[in-house]
């Protein structure tokens, strides 16, 4: 196992995407742990999806800090802006280059974890540019403020401890060879999105190399949970059936996918966080994990345990005809048949590996999907 080197009590922390699925989660666990932490949240609250319920992972937050809301909604930061608030939350976009300074400037950032990103393959098809101002320019905004991090105040150079960074198991594109090795070569994505995650740590990489700047890119496997994001299957499953229309399972049903719990996701990048990488062989503090559940689950098992799990939830009737309600279909341009982590150099460098039961996972998803839809 690697040795701690940032302790994360009193840091100042950047999460971009605090609005999103992760992030939220993220800021949530980390302000129960350290008590002394400092979070600047950033997210634009675009409407991909549903902004209601960006909205109300935020309020969750200000709920658990009993900020009365007071944080939410900003454009830019604030004139009296300290930083010294446990969390601080800021609407805007990555891309926005001017906000992205001042954040660094004058909240002057210790650890920056960047989540936020143009999700899904099959939006990318039609709506590229969404992915080259999020994904890339944005990112490099990062980059750049690491790269040129200082203190306004003393007006030297701080830099920053760590960046750690989302990739994406889409980088490994129509891979035949499983489970998926941070070891394999990934150049050949099937999705603009997927393209460009990998960009994202070509260019990380490059900025380890020259700038020095320590930086870990995080390959996600298909993250569910309470409060997810609604263009994820689980999701749209969900909202069909209880509309009463048919569920399209795609590849004919023959897709499998590494299905990971968000608690098991944020567990790992608190881990990630505590670790800035050593000098690798070519002499770059750069490293790459995989994120997943080491566990691939074929697509008519994942649906057939996720009604049961409406059904005891109470979202659908106990008789439902699941059956009459799906419908196999070809498999949709981007997508890959099997996703499937190998999470061995995760486990060996942090003694962490994902281990939340799908039906656990899903049952918690339920719950939460009856609540907040009533």
């Amino acid at each position: 196992m690697l040795d701690k080197n940032i302790n994360l009590s009193g840091k100042r922390i950047f999460v971009t995407g605090a609005g999103g699925f992760i992030g939220s989660n993220l800021c949530m666990e980390l302000l129960m742990e350290y008590s002394d932490i400092r979070i600047l949240g950033l997210d634009s609250l675009n409407d991909y999806y549903d902004v209601g319920i960006k909205e109300d992972r935020l309020k969750n937050i200000a709920a658990m800090l009993d900020l009365g809301g007071r944080k939410l909604g900003e454009y830019g930061l604030p004139d009296n802006f300290s930083g010294e608030e446990r969390f601080s939350f800021v609407k805007g976009n990555l891309a926005d280059k001017g906000i992205i300074d001042r954040i660094f400037a004058e909240f002057r950032p210790e650890v920056v974890v960047n989540l936020a990103a143009q999700a899904g393959v099959r939006y990318s098809i039609d709506n590229p540019y969404a992915y080259v101002e999020s994904n890339l320019i944005g990112f490099c905004n990062i980059l750049e403020a690491c790269r040129h991090s200082y203190d306004a105040r003393t007006d030297s150079y701080q830099g920053v401890e760590h960046l750690v960074y989302a990739s994406s198991s889409s980088v490994y594109g129509a891979n035949k060879k499983i489970p998926f090795s941070t070891d394999d070569k990934v150049d050949n994505p099937v999705s603009l999105y997927a393209a460009t995650k990998k960009s994202n740590e070509l260019l990380a990489h490059a900025y380890s190399k020259i700038y020095g700047i320590p930086s870990t890119g995080l390959r996600f496997f298909t993250v569910y949970g309470p409060a997810g994001r609604p263009d994820m299957a689980y999701f749209g499953f969900t909202n069909k059936l209880v509309k009463g229309e048919n569920i399209r399972i795609f590849n004919y049903g023959n897709c499998k996918r590494d299905f990971t719990y968000v608690d098991d996701i944020v567990e790992g990048i608190i881990n990630v966080m505590q670790v800035a990488p050593s000098e690798n062989e070519n002499g770059v503090r750069y490293k790459v994990y995989n994120i997943g559940n080491n566990d691939p689950v074929n697509l008519l098992d994942f649906v057939d345990i996720l009604q049961q799990e409406l059904i005891r939830a109470g979202v659908l009737p106990e008789d439902y005809d699941f059956e009459s309600h799906k419908e196999l279909v070809p498999m949709q341009p981007g997508d890959v048949e099997v996703t499937y982590a190998d999470v061995t150099p995760l486990a060996n460098d942090f003694g962490f590996k994902p281990s939340t039961p799908l039906r656990d996972g899903l049952r918690k998803f339920a719950e939460w999907y009856k609540k907040y839809y009533k």
